[in-house]
């Protein structure tokens, strides 16, 4: 549980040692607190900052830490003032407040601000649990933010403009800070992990890459069914880095105009290098990306040569942009859309084990009676990772409606039953086949009853999760977390 007067203590030191210290910046500050004293025109180079001196408040300290009343929290220690016109709360003895601070507070809340590792390793007397530049690296940069990239936003684009307000209208942006999946969270294959591995090492050593000439590296095309991640492993990926996400739909850039199609394609990567160091996924990717006809329209070529320029000139190196492409359909996609990829990073649905570890990983914060996640793994064959979610939802959904907030493992199986018979309505032919029976549709007269019931014959189930897998691939979309 956290301790009102040591959040209010740390806040008003932070603030009292940043403003006295010229030689910190905003990624000193945690962003907790950072967050309350960004001002879009702190900086005349930057898009906006943090502008000295910091002053706590009540109502400042209120923000940053949630502790209703601030001053109440802290008024009967020997090293806090306030002053009444203002509110703002002072430090009055800034050695007894840090000795305070520090046989309060645990070494890694120490660590998690760089502003106090500083004041602690210039002070004789003190130890940081780390170094400055240790604790700088651990905490997530200004440009992660939300109020960096809308600044950036406001700075780069001007939404009274038609054809500003039209570019941002393409893509959805999402701040790391608002992505809740960390790649922690999620079962990757071997190769999945390589990759990523690759990525996170390029970005790393991206001067390196530079000065030896490796400048077109940081272009990956993520292929398999719907549901199996590919969205929710780029958005733990833009968290992991620490960057924004441009995520856009390649068929929500398609105009019914197809002229427009080209310079929306183009609008598209304009927008990620502007909000650079950033990730550009595009979802949907075989949409334009398509093998090209020689009967195809004029318009519909010139969008996927336009496509093919931009990724071209777009470089991880150069531009730090790291282009992510997914689908579903990699036997649509052009030959020469597969050369722009410098890897090829494979999601299939999960096997037995990595289904039974996907449950282990959606359960760890639920409260589950006898539970066997290999059982379940073993009975739910061809279903993906966005589905073994979608069961589980529904297992805790039916325990509340008994009253219940634990479940069994009797629960998570029927629920895997109702996701199969779901999953066969979905399939059935509601005009003249077994779902128009359901409808009450059918002359029962001369009805074959056996016939009409047999779901063995003309419904392969394995083979029908491509088409169920529509509704996961939904699922993940719509829950980040997922």
């Amino acid at each position: 549980m956290s301790d009102p007067a040591l959040d209010v203590v740390e806040f008003v030191l932070t603030t009292h040692f940043y403003s006295e210290n010229r030689d910190l910046d905003e990624n000193d500050l945690p962003p907790r607190f950072r967050r309350v004293f960004w001002s879009a025109d702190a900086a005349d180079d930057a898009p906006g900052g943090v502008e000295r001196p910091l002053t706590a408040t009540d109502e400042t300290a209120r923000t940053a830490t949630g502790v209703e009343r601030p001053w109440d929290a802290v008024s009967d220690l020997l090293f806090t003032q306030r002053t009444e016109f203002s509110g703002e709360i002072t430090i009055t003895q800034p050695e007894m407040a840090m000795e305070w601070y520090q046989d309060h507070a645990d070494a890694d809340r120490i660590a998690s601000n760089p502003t106090l590792v500083a004041t602690f390793e210039a002070t004789d007397g003190f130890d940081a649990p780390v170094d400055h530049e240790t604790a700088r690296a651990d905490v997530r940069p200004i440009q992660a933010d939300r109020v960096w990239i809308d600044a950036l936003l406001e700075e780069y684009f001007d939404e009274d403009e038609d054809e500003d307000a039209e570019m941002l209208d393409l893509v959805n942006i999402r701040a790391p800070e608002e992505i809740e999946t960390t790649l922690a969270d999620l079962v990757l294959t071997g190769d999945q992990e390589e990759e990523i591995q690759k990525i996170v090492k390029a970005i790393e050593h991206r001067e390196y890459l530079a000065s030896i000439g490796l400048r077109e590296i940081g272009k990956l095309l993520f292929v398999g069914p719907p549901g199996t991640g590919k969205t929710t492993v780029s958005r733990a990926l833009a968290h992991e880095l620490g960057v924004p996400l441009v995520e856009v739909k390649m068929s929500m850039i398609t105009s019914q105009y197809l002229g427009e199609t080209a310079k929306n394609v183009e609008k598209t990567f304009e927008v990620a290098k502007r909000l650079s160091p950033c990730i550009l996924f595009i979802d949907e990717f075989d949409s334009v990306a398509k093998t090209r006809r020689s009967d195809e329209h004029a318009a519909l070529k010139r969008a996927v040569n336009t496509l093919l320029k931009s990724i071209d000139e777009v470089s991880l190196v150069r531009d730090e942009v790291l282009l992510i492409g997914a689908t579903n359909h990699p036997d649509q996609l052009d030959a020469a859309a597969w050369r722009r990829f410098d890897e090829i990073v494979n999601f299939p649905k999960p096997d037995r084990d990595m289904r039974a570890d996907i449950l282990r990983v959606v359960t760890r914060e639920m409260d589950i009676a006898d539970f066997d996640p290999q059982v379940v793994a073993e009975r739910t064959s061809g279903l993906t990772g966005s589905d073994l979610r979608m069961v589980l939802r529904e297992a805790v959904l039916g325990a509340l409606t008994e009253d219940r907030m634990t479940i069994t493992q009797a629960d998570v199986m029927a629920a895997v039953e109702d996701f199969e018979e779901r999953d066969n309505l979905k399939n059935m032919d509601m005009i003249d086949g077994e779902g128009a029976e359901l409808l009450g549709e059918t002359d029962d007269a001369g009805h074959d009853h056996g016939a009409g019931h047999d779901h063995g014959a003309g419904h392969d189930h394995e083979g029908s999760r491509d088409h169920g897998d529509a509704a996961g691939d939904a699922q993940d979309h719509a829950h980040p977390q997922d």
